[in-house]
């Protein structure tokens, strides 16, 4: 066996939230061969299977009674180079900023935007990871991955991944069946600064920047993200906890009459966007704690945090307390981002 099965492992570590769970059985995957080998492996069809990457994403509401599988198979490079792109690798285990930063000091610019996001490369294209006018699929060009359900190591292309705002088919149709082992981008050499953002107009303004190289976007994205954002290595967090939610355009209007101060963004289909940090913090919520272990952050309303001590029970009841006033007040759903377990 070419893997360290191991039983009964805190996967308190292994989740920002820094909530304490079990795994009944744990395993670091580090290359497909060990991954096919453990599809082998009586236990990977004896009970449920959790996979995770750098837990980012995850919230963990009790031990779980299975296999629990982290995908940390590391590797980047150059794949190749085009006309018009270059194409760069890496593996699914790869931490996603560092991955960003090596592609911006190898003079590869387009993922710039995306700086500082927590979590794995293999993360990425299940929820189509963005921010500030830029998402993965902005960027994508293949992953590689195993069916587990044949065993097979497959391709998929954009289009069969089937992006979304905050989706993928890896929530829908292909949820559970693919393990994402390695993905591929597609930076462009005739690269445009993504600017359209106020903060980073705002920011740009402050340091008296006209044409921002690639390297000062990213940067500037950093300083904006830590400047709202708690850092997971200090306060437990997944992030954004909550998604945008998209209404309709008639909804969009009534909302408006009612609410004047409402913050959308109209979208290419002519619905809206709603921020859904406005409607928390109109119902009350930033800062405010059910219990004083889970939290809503005192900066940044879309963001839960586990002060210290909290469950994932805790932080799950918050956000179901969160989703009730949102609902009642301005009758809009709001959609947790994090993979509940």
């Amino acid at each position: 066996m070419n893997f360290d099965l191991q039983r009964n492992v805190s996967l308190k570590r292994f989740n920002t939230f820094g909530v304490e769970a079990l795994a009944r059985h744990f395993v670091r995957i580090d290359s497909m061969a060990q991954l096919a080998e453990l599809r082998a492996h009586p236990l990977w069809s004896e009970g449920p299977r959790l996979i995770i990457g750098g837990g980012s994403n995850l919230l963990l509401t009790r031990d779980f009674e299975g296999l629990v599988v982290q995908i940390a198979i590391t590797g980047r490079d150059l794949a190749r180079v085009e006309d018009s792109d270059w194409v760069v690798q890496a593996g699914a285990g790869e931490n996603w900023d560092s991955f960003v930063r090596w592609t911006l000091a190898s003079g590869w610019p387009g993922l710039e935007n995306l700086a500082l996001i927590p979590g794995s490369v293999g993360a990425a294209p299940i929820q189509n990871i963005g921010a500030y006018g830029v998402e993965l699929k902005d960027r994508f060009d293949a992953l590689e991955g195993m069916d587990v359900e044949t065993g097979q190591v497959v391709t998929l292309n954009k289009e069969q991944c089937r992006f979304g705002y905050r989706d993928s088919i890896f929530k829908g149709d292909l949820k559970s069946r693919i393990v994402i082992t390695g993905i591929r981008f597609r930076l462009p050499k005739n690269w445009q600064a993504v600017l359209d953002y106020g903060d980073i107009r705002s920011e740009l303004t402050q340091r008296h920047l006209t044409q921002p190289s690639a390297q000062d976007v990213a940067d500037i994205v950093t300083a904006i993200r830590r400047a709202k954002l708690p850092d997971p290595a200090v306060i437990g967090n997944a992030g954004s906890f909550f998604k945008n939610p998209v209404v309709l355009a008639e909804q969009h209007s009534l909302l408006k009459t009612h609410h004047p101060g409402l913050v959308s963004y109209s979208q290419p289909d002519g619905g809206f966007k709603l921020a859904a940090a406005w409607l928390i913090d109109q119902c009350g919520w930033k800062g405010r704690s059910l219990d004083g272990r889970a939290a809503v952050h005192d900066r940044q309303a879309l963001v839960l945090v586990n002060r210290g001590g909290a469950s994932g029970a805790d932080i799950l009841a918050l956000a179901h307390a969160v989703q009730d006033n949102v609902r009642q007040r301005f009758e809009v759903e709001l959609e947790p981002e994090p993979v509940i377990v």
